[in-house]
């Protein structure tokens, strides 16, 4: 898990709690308030975390729960947003501008709050959205008015079974680990009969006769073969609000979270600050950690099929826990092991050997590997030849033991922690040689 900015909460008018954080360090305050999944939950996902990164280059993001979902407290669907919104503004920047970013429902919260509060919005992006979708004699787009009865119902059946996957979020609609995420983040969400109360309002809401009145820069972002909501009903809100920009983008997801969230990004910056950075050399500097099970083949041999998955798996969760208690960001599990990043040497080595040892106490060696230098961070993923370095430092380690590079042991220098030197190494495929460390017993 990446580093998780604190939750904050401010308080609406009504004295309800509201749940937020603010990410990124960028110049521009931009607010992005989202009507679906627990914020907390957000941060387990890597596509959200990318997305907050990139965001948070060229801005400082205001996160919100809404009214009901996750942290905050209240009975979601109740007729407060524009309030709640103001309240989680005031808190986060003051009373300055915010740019104002929705996707997909939302938009129309977002339309009404900019024309009653529009000294509040510096600019309006909306992506994946519509302002009404419910077709009408002039308005084709959305769903037919004979079908609203049967429309909460679809969707929270849709939702229950996971098969609105396909709509929201076809491009990872086969990743395992992303559909129990999406499941446990809905269950936390929100009960499933206010959901599907809320989607059918959602449908219903009309701001077609405010379109007129959005006085800001306005840019409107739509994925082309979007199937949740189709492009038309984007088209339309460029076409209807004063000099909007209209993006259409390649891909179907309907989800902002989903597909190529780089050129979402991309569109986003540039229309806000007049160039796009890219997501290329995405470089930055990091303590990297390599884990690795010694000998997992014959450690299965011993254990049988049954043991070995449950321990591999009461592993990987154990794994997973000391990671989040030590700050440290989950890039990948390599099959035997895992690799993290982290911010700090010293807790990138604590938390290796407490993996280390968690291990041991349930029945499995590992070896372990840490470095630090400039890695390059490319959607979930992590490239660089610090990396490569860090494992080569893992294959190299006993059972059960910790080693670290020269670079890991000058940055600890005067932290406490004694490392007893173990000889120089060339690691495969790297220049020179390395001398390498463990800490002591």
């Amino acid at each position: 898990m990446s580093d998780v900015p604190e939750t904050r909460f401010t308080r609406a008018p009504d004295g309800i709690r509201l749940a937020y954080q603010v990410s990124g360090e960028g110049p521009l305050n931009l607010a992005f308030w989202r009507d679906e999944m627990p914020l907390d939950l957000m941060w387990d996902d890597p596509v959200f975390v990318r997305l907050s990164k990139r965001l948070g280059t060229f801005s400082r993001t205001v996160w919100g729960d809404s009214r009901g979902t996750g942290a905050s407290e209240g009975e979601r669907g109740a007729a407060t947003g524009d309030a709640d919104l103001l309240a989680v503004l005031d808190a986060a920047v003051g009373s300055e501008p915010a740019a104002l970013v929705a996707w997909g429902a939302t938009g129309v919260t977002a339309i009404e709050f900019l024309v009653t509060h529009p000294e509040r919005v510096s600019a309006l992006v909306l992506v994946n959205s519509y302002a009404h979708y419910v077709r009408e004699d002039n308005y084709p787009w959305g769903i037919p008015r004979a079908s609203l009865d049967r429309v909460g119902a679809t969707i929270q059946e849709a939702r229950d079974t996971g098969a609105i996957l396909e709509l929201l979020a076809p491009s990872r609609v086969t990743d395992e680990r992303f559909r129990a995420w999406w499941a446990r983040a809905q269950r936390l969400a929100v009960s499933a009969e206010p959901y599907g109360e809320t989607a059918r309002a959602a449908v219903e809401w009309d701001v077609r006769p405010l379109l007129a009145s959005v006085s800001v820069p306005t840019l409107v972002l739509h994925r082309e073969d979007n199937r949740y909501i189709r492009l038309g009903a984007g088209r339309y809100l460029a076409e209807h609000i004063p000099g909007a920009r209209f993006v259409v983008l390649p891909g179907a997801d309907h989800s902002l979270y989903s597909g190529d969230v780089d050129a979402v990004v991309d569109e986003i910056e540039e229309f806000l600050t007049g160039a796009r950075t890219g997501a290329e050399g995405d470089v930055l500097t990091a303590s990297v950690l390599f884990t690795d099970i010694v000998g997992s083949t014959e450690q299965q041999a011993r254990m049988g099929s049954g043991r070995w998955s449950r321990v591999v798996d009461q592993h990987e969760a154990m794994t997973r826990a000391a990671l989040l208690r030590h700050r440290g960001h989950e890039v990948k599990t390599t099959g035997d092991g895992f690799l993290a990043t982290f911010d700090a040497t010293g807790r990138a080595l604590r938390c290796a050997l407490e993996i280390v040892a968690d291990a041991k106490g349930i029945g499995l060696q590992l070896r372990a590997g840490v470095h630090v230098g400039e890695v390059e961070t490319r959607d979930d993923d992590l490239g660089g030849l610090a990396v490569s370095i860090a494992k080569r430092i893992c294959d190299l380690a006993e059972p059960c033991q910790v080693l670290v590079s020269e670079t890991v042991r000058s940055l600890l220098v005067g932290s406490g922690v004694e490392l007893q030197e173990r000889g120089e190494h060339e690691l495969k495929g790297v220049p020179g040689t390395w001398r390498l460390y463990t800490p002591e017993d």
